[in-house]
């Protein structure tokens, strides 16, 4: 023991004996089920069956985790076979055949350097009840130092998904209820710049209401988090179909655009480009709706003032905000006519022959009026010129895409996995020691107490997420430092086993283990986890 392990008081104790497996709880169990101890559920189950999760069965009278562990590699060897029994593990009698251990190519040198192999906690099983190791405590070796990676299946009781949509149309108001087969799994949050946001699922609405709101928040969340499409209806607002990685469908229609800026934006970006094409152009937004003349790029060019006025309420020359409702229509409003936010014209301004562009920010509704000789707007086809800066308009307008975050909570008992001092963990990674993936991807760490984590699902691996019926989300969770810091954060050292040996047999227990592992391909994108800094708020 060392002096950074001391911090308790604590008398050396004789170290317990501890059960792989408790007994069971109902002694009257039949002799050919297990009970399984990966979640407080302790489903008892037969031969041949899996338990509520699916994720979990028996084979044989042999507790073992259905799915295989992934294992990424940078390069995967299309003739390499993905799926890879491993040695002393029972052969699931269901599923993809996988090639044994023994007859697998994989022990070539590279294979057993940490830069090009990692081990993930997708399929890894967990450390419930919270007392023991994580099943995968892995050591090897990168750029001539040597790394431990804590790999395990975290529980979350404790998270949220936050989805960002990329749309103008007005999904629905702050706050509104977000519900799925009419259960209320989140809410409408703070709008962004070209983005509308929604909070999905939390504790509160997995355990704090009925168990059908919990059932379908659960769903909601593995279903986003594995990136498949989900529908979902927001009281007072849109239907939606969303998907990470995918456009939205807002009320059956697929979007296409993220706006270029707001109202006032586009005026600014595209001022110089519509000098001499307009006399006026209105960029109608839901938030701040742009007027070319008055607007101060508009004056810089010296433009002539149109005489325009408008409804809604002035912000600053040029800019108006509330000129129209919420809604899916022009500029993310409810209008459908442009002409509507338009009050009427300043006789001792405007004149007959005024040339009117108006269009929204991602450009995508757009038209082009004449004054008349009443000074009344008349619809004409638009110039070629008017066309270009539309076009422009749409073509620095990004893909409309829904981006999904999963946020949870690792601060709590899963860090019992790593070291029995928990909070020398928490420190550890606030100072920069040990880097937090989730399936290999990088894992933002807020800043405060605990460890709160944040990553795109975009950059997981597939079906990385699971169910507990708790009910909770299982994610794959990793923690990767140097060996030497791990010794004095209190880790648990002894359970560390080189990658040579875990790439053969697994993790180090046998109740509930993975029985095969599947090698992936590592995005791209991604930084590689061992050596890599983590990302800190």
């Amino acid at each position: 023991m060392t002096e950074h392990t001391r911090t308790d008081g604590l008398p050396e104790l004789a170290e317990p004996q501890v059960l792989e497996r408790a007994r069971p709880r109902n002694e009257r169990m039949a002799a050919t089920k297990v009970e399984c101890n990966a979640c407080p559920i302790l489903c008892q189950i037969a031969e041949g069956r899996a338990g509520a999760c699916d994720r979990y069965a028996n084979q044989g009278g042999v507790l073992i985790r259905v799915d295989p562990v992934v294992l990424l590699r940078k390069t995967v060897d299309e003739g390499r076979a993905p799926l890879v029994q491993f040695s002393g593990r029972v052969v699931q009698d269901t599923g993809e055949p996988a090639q044994d251990v023994s007859q697998a190519p994989d022990w070539d040198g590279d294979l057993l350097r940490a830069d090009e192999v990692f081990v993930t906690g997708i399929g890894s099983s967990t450390t419930y009840p919270d007392y023991k190791p994580a099943p995968f405590i892995v050591g090897s070796s990168a750029q001539g130092v040597d790394m431990v990676t804590v790999v395990t299946e975290g529980i979350f009781s404790y998270c949220s998904l936050k989805v960002k949509i990329d749309t103008d149309r007005y999904l629905g108001p702050e706050q509104a209820n977000v519900r799925c087969k009419g259960e209320v799994v989140g809410h409408v949050t703070t709008a962004e710049y070209g983005s509308q946001m929604l909070s999905l699922g939390g504790v509160h609405h997995l355990t704090g209401g009925s168990k059908k709101e919990g059932r379908v928040t659960l769903e909601v969340m593995e279903q986003l988090g594995n990136k498949h499409a989900v529908e979902l209806a927001i009281d007072g607002g849109s239907q939606i179909v969303i998907a990470a990685g995918q456009a939205p469908i807002v009320n059956g229609v697929t979007e296409q655009r993220m706006r270029v800026g707001c109202g006032s934006a586009t005026v600014g970006i595209f001022a110089k480009q519509l000098y001499g094409q307009v006399d006026e152009v209105v960029v109608v937004d839901d938030h701040i709706t742009g007027v070319l003349t008055e607007h101060q790029a508009g004056r810089c060019l010296d433009m002539r003032p149109s005489g325009i006025v408008m409804r809604g309420r002035k912000s600053t020359p040029g800019r108006y905000f509330q000129v129209a409702s919420p809604g899916t229509g022009w500029g993310g409003t409810d209008i459908a006519d442009p002409l509507s936010v338009i009050e009427g014209w300043d006789v001792k301004l405007a004149w007959p022959g005024l040339r009117l562009l108006m269009t929204s920010t991602t450009g995508e509704h757009a038209a082009w009026y004449v004054l008349d000789e009443q000074l009344v707007p008349r619809e004409q086809p638009m110039p070629v010129g008017a066309q270009a800066v539309v076009a422009r308009i749409g073509e620095n307008c990004e893909p409309s895409l829904t981006t999904v975050l999963f946020l949870g909570g690792a601060g709590g008992s899963l860090r019992a996995g790593a070291t029995e001092n928990p909070v020398l963990l928490t420190r550890a990674i606030k100072n920069a020691l040990v880097n937090v993936t989730c399936g290999g991807a990088p894992a933002y760490v807020w800043p405060g107490g605990g460890i709160t984590v944040m990553v795109d699902v975009m950059r997981m691996p597939d079906r990385s997420f699971g169910t507990v019926p708790t009910p909770a989300i299982v994610a794959p969770i990793e923690f990767s430092m140097r060996r030497a810091d791990y010794a004095v954060l209190g880790g648990h050292v002894k359970a560390v086993r080189p990658l040579e040996e875990v790439l053969r047999t697994g993790a180090w227990h046998n109740d509930g283990a993975p029985t095969r592992r599947f090698w992936a391909g590592a995005n791209p994108a991604n930084p590689w986890p061992i050596g890599h800094k983590p990302q800190l708020g």
